[in-house]
């Protein structure tokens, strides 16, 4: 028992060591959404995310024997509109770590996927794998418009094309573990790109800030088919900011007080 409490670091160093940057050989890109057509081109958004294993595997090199997942079964939601990207299970995950515990909930069409998101959202609340929301949208051209459409080009390599390696950022959440939000974790000069390509199209000319939070915000618009959905949503899962189409109303009378632009469509621009 000796040898071992001497082996082990002190708990400011496995906050650390939790939330350090994941290798760039475990991270991976799924497609979000079905392919939308945008002048005469065909493009889908792509997510990046890791397998549970990799938490696992993180969580034993770190505290090995020193963490405990429970997972309960959630009653089904009736009622969800069928575009709020809600699966058919739930699960509420509690990640226990050397006597702190922190609770997420997941969802999925099975009880595997569903479980596996919670256990995945619950160690983000550790810090782990917590640099994937510092990722930029990336859109992908496909091959079509299709069910079974490919990305004409690896999403990693679309990716870095566009805006190079993204820096991790630091939790805007008090659920975080102790020590994560005071880390900063922003990579080094060094490792980017000598210039990174600048991100064009409506992506890049109108990030919105969350009203709640001041954060960074998911822009729907081109993805959503519901359109009464919100156009933003908070990046941080712990904040429930949006933003919401303007009121026909509301719209009409700013198109008045502005100055009218005519684009032809040969210039509107897509997010490549």
């Amino acid at each position: 028992m000796i040898a071992r409490h001497e082996t082990h670091l002190d708990k400011t160093d496995i906050w650390s060591a939790l939330s350090a940057p994941l290798p760039p050989g475990v991270i991976s890109w799924r497609q979000d959404g079905r392919p939308i057509s945008r002048d005469g081109r065909h493009i889908a958004r792509f997510v990046a995310y890791i397998e549970a294993n990799t938490v696992r595997e993180r969580l034993d090199a770190v505290v090995p024997g020193e963490w405990d997942l429970t997972l309960e079964l959630l009653p089904p939601v009736t009622g969800l509109d069928e575009d709020a990207n809600q699966g058919a299970c739930s699960f509420k995950a509690r990640l226990q770590i050397l006597g702190v515990i922190r609770e997420d909930v997941g969802t999925g069409k099975d009880y595997k996927q569903a479980a596996t998101d919670a256990f995945k959202r619950a160690a983000v609340r550790f810090g782990i794998a917590h640099e994937l929301y510092a990722y930029e949208q990336n859109w992908v051209q496909m091959d079509g418009d299709a069910k079974y459409a490919r990305p004409i080009e690896d999403p990693a390599v679309a990716y870095a094309r566009r805006y190079g390696r993204p820096r991790a950022v630091a939790s805007t959440s008090g659920d975080t573990a102790p020590g994560v939000a005071d880390r900063a974790a922003e990579l080094p000069l060094s490792e980017e790109p000598a210039s990174a390509p600048t991100a064009t199209g409506p992506l890049a000319s109108d990030e919105q800030s969350c009203p709640k939070c001041g954060g960074r915000m998911w822009d729907n618009r081109l993805t959503k088919r519901n359109p009464k959905a919100p156009d933003y949503k908070c990046r941080d899962r712990s904040c429930d900011g949006v933003i919401w189409p303007p009121k026909p109303g509301k719209a009409e009378k700013a198109e008045k007080d502005e100055p009218v632009k005519v684009l032809s469509e040969e210039t509107e621009e897509i997010p490549f």
